[in-house]
C-alpha cells in the first residue's frame, strides 16, 4: 500500500512516515560514493546526511543556503533533491573543487546551483530570501592548535585515521577558523546568524552542524553556547538531532590518569524562525 502525502504539509514532500523516521533524536551517519572527492577539505560533512536534513525542511523548488559551504556538500544535496543551493565560502580552491564535483554529477552553476566567493557576512545581506539555512562553521581555531589536517584514508577511501599534515581554512582574518579567542568566535557566528535570520523566511528552520570540542584543554559545551546566541537573535530553539559517527577512531586521552572524551557524534542544532502575528 503506498503511503499517502498529507495536503496539509506545507515543510515537505515526505510522507507521513517519512517525515516521523527523521524526528528521532539520533541519526546514523551514512557514506556514500559522493563523498569521496569532499576529503580534500578537512572537515566535510556527508551527502546523505545533508539530503535527509533538506528533504526534512523544504520542498522541491526550494532555496536552500549555507553561509560556510566549503567543499559543496549543501550545494550537491540540494541538487539533487531539485532544490536550488547557495553557498558562500572564503576559500578558491574550496568553490573550484565545489564546481568539480557538480559538473561531474551533471549539474550547472547558476542554473542549479550558486557558490559565492566572500565574507559570509556581506554577501547574505545581497541574495535574495531563503527556505531553509543549514552550515556546519568552523570549530572555532582547533584546526590551527591540533595541528589537524585531512585524515588518512584505508582502503575504502573514507577516513578512519588520525589527521595527518596542517590543513586549516584559510589566512583571512575575517575566516572563524582563525579567531583567537573563544568569545571571539561565538560572536563572529552570531553576527553571521544575525544576516541570516533577516533572509531566512518566517516559519522557515536553520540547522547548525556542530560538536562540543576543547578551548585551552578545557570541554565546552558550545551547543549551549550556540543555543543562547541563536535565541538572543530570535530564532526558537526546536531540538538537537544527534549525527552518530560510529566509524571514528577512538584515542587515550587522559589515559590513565582522568577521563577525556571522544566525541564521536555532531549535533545538529535545529532553530525556527517564528511567524510574527
Amino acid at each position: 500500500m503506498t503511503e499517502k502525502y498529507d495536503i496539509r504539509n506545507k515543510l515537505n514532500n515526505l510522507t507521513g512516515k517519512e517525515w516521523l523516521k527523521l524526528t528521532k533524536s539520533f541519526w546514523m551517519s551514512e557514506k556514500c560514493v559522493d563523498d569521496k572527492d569532499a576529503l580534500k577539505h578537512p572537515a566535510p560533512f556527508l551527502v546523505k546526511d545533508t539530503m535527509k536534513l533538506i528533504s526534512l525542511f523544504t520542498k522541491e523548488k526550494m532555496r536552500v543556503l549555507d553561509p560556510f559551504v566549503g567543499s559543496g556538500t549543501t550545494l550537491l544535496a540540494s541538487a539533487k533533491l531539485k532544490r536550488y543551493g547557495i553557498g558562500i565560502d572564503l576559500n578558491k580552491e574550496y568553490k573550484e573543487l565545489t564546481s568539480y564535483r557538480l559538473n561531474k554529477s551533471k549539474f550547472k552553476i547558476n542554473k542549479d546551483f550558486q557558490y559565492i566567493l566572500g565574507d559570509a557576512k556581506k554577501e547574505i545581506k545581497k541574495i535574495k530570501s531563503v527556505d531553509y539555512i543549514i552550515t556546519s562553521p568552523p570549530y572555532h581555531n582547533i584546526l590551527r592548535n591540533k595541528g589537524g589536517g585531512i585524515r588518512s584514508e584505508n582502503n575504502t577511501g573514507h577516513r578512519t585515521g588520525a589527521r595527518t599534515g596542517i590543513e586549516y581554512y584559510t589566512e583571512f582574518e575575517n575566516d572563524l577558523g582563525n579567531k583567537n579567542s573563544y568569545p571571539e568566535f561565538l560572536n563572529s557566528l552570531e553576527s553571521i546568524m544575525e544576516e541570516c535570520y533577516q533572509k531566512l523566511n518566517n516559519g522557515k528552520y536553520l540547522t547548525i552542524v556542530i560538536s562540543d570540542f576543547t578551548v585551552n584543554k578545557k570541554e565546552i559545551c558550545v551547543q549551549a553556547d550556540i543555543v543562547n546566541s541563536m535565541q538572543k537573535i530570535g530564532f526558537n530553539f526546536v531540538g538537537t538531532t544527534v549525527l552518530l559517527q560510529n566509524t571514528k577512531p577512538l584515542y587515550p586521552f587522559g589515559y590513565p590518569y582522568a577521563y577525556k572524551i571522544n566525541h564521536h557524534h555532531q549535533n545538529m542544532i535545529h532553530f525556527r524562525k517564528d511567524i510574527k502575528i
